[in-house]
């Protein structure tokens, strides 16, 4: 029922949002944009006189990425280092609604049904924007990462999965299986839905930095295919070595949280860890 998935999403935006309660900066300025190709994007700082470093964000639809400071915290952080962050509307929220349709998550479950590519044209749209980005000389395409929280840190990385110059990718309590959500329940079947897991782009993203903070028993997006997702990519970076000559570049961090929630400190840890993956140093990021 349509209410019940939007209200489910309104707790789980509720309960992000709450542990982070005590900020207090005002929302950032964020331009809302579009590529040539009519893709909308919201873009969170200036154009400076050489291309930045640049984080995309994904979390919900732009005007609320605008309003909850919490998903945009990492980027918040880094611009203070000279990083550019930008934002997408994710399938079914903001500008990507479809009349009639069921929303968010329940909406990527009806569009699977009806055989859309929902994943495939999401990452298209993404690198659309990177490809203006970097034409345009605001962005650097040698820096540049992806992050995302829940089901962003799930588009996350299947954007570095599709495109080669996301060097680093961090998710959040990250889905990574979409059947683990109780939006597809019923589609344990379903091929296209199954193929999306993310161990199975995995080897995509071998050899890239992978950054993942999740609770220990996060019933809502799985903590175990979560892990079995980290496993498989350290394995793929192994494959692609021919062996472990060099430390692979994949972080999980486990640790105990209430219900669907990353963990204290996680998002300070990974725009270090981030800092460190595209410019081989670390800051004090407070």
């Amino acid at each position: 029922m349509k209410w019940q998935a939007l209200f489910a999403c309104l707790l789980t935006l509720a309960g992000f949002a709450s542990s982070h309660a005590g900020e207090t900066k005002s929302a950032p300025d964020m331009k809302v944009l579009r590529t040539p190709g009519g893709v909308r994007f919201g873009l969170f700082g200036d154009k400076g006189k050489a291309p930045a470093p640049t984080l995309f964000v994904f979390a919900v639809g732009l005007e609320d990425m605008k309003s909850h400071l919490y998903f945009t915290e990492v980027g918040r952080r880094l611009a203070k280092h000279g990083f550019l962050y930008v934002a997408l509307d994710p399938p079914c929220h903001g500008e990507d609604v479809k009349p009639g349709e069921p929303p968010q998550l329940s909406g990527w479950a009806n569009r699977l049904r009806q055989g859309d590519k929902v994943i495939e044209t999401f990452t298209s749209r993404a690198s659309a924007v990177l490809d203006h980005l970097v034409k345009e000389g605001y962005s650097d395409p040698e820096k540049v990462a992806a992050c995302g929280v829940s089901r962003g840190g799930f588009l996350a990385f299947q954007f570095a999965a599709a495109e080669p110059r996301v060097k680093a990718a961090v998710g959040f309590a990250p889905v990574t299986n979409l059947l683990a959500l109780s939006e597809f329940k019923g589609m344990e079947k379903h091929e296209a839905t199954k193929a999306l897991a993310l161990v199975n782009v995995a080897p995509k993203l071998a050899g890239r930095g992978i950054w993942i903070s999740i609770g220990n028993h996060d019933e809502r997006v799985s903590t175990d295919d979560a892990i079995a997702f980290s496993r498989k990519v350290v394995a793929a970076s192994l494959a692609k070595q021919k062996g472990p000559t060099q430390a692979v570049p994949v972080e999980i961090q486990v640790g105990g949280s209430l219900g669907h929630a990353d963990l204290d400190g996680s998002h300070e840890r990974a725009a270090a860890w981030l800092m460190q993956q595209l410019l081989g140093w670390a800051a004090p990021l407070k």
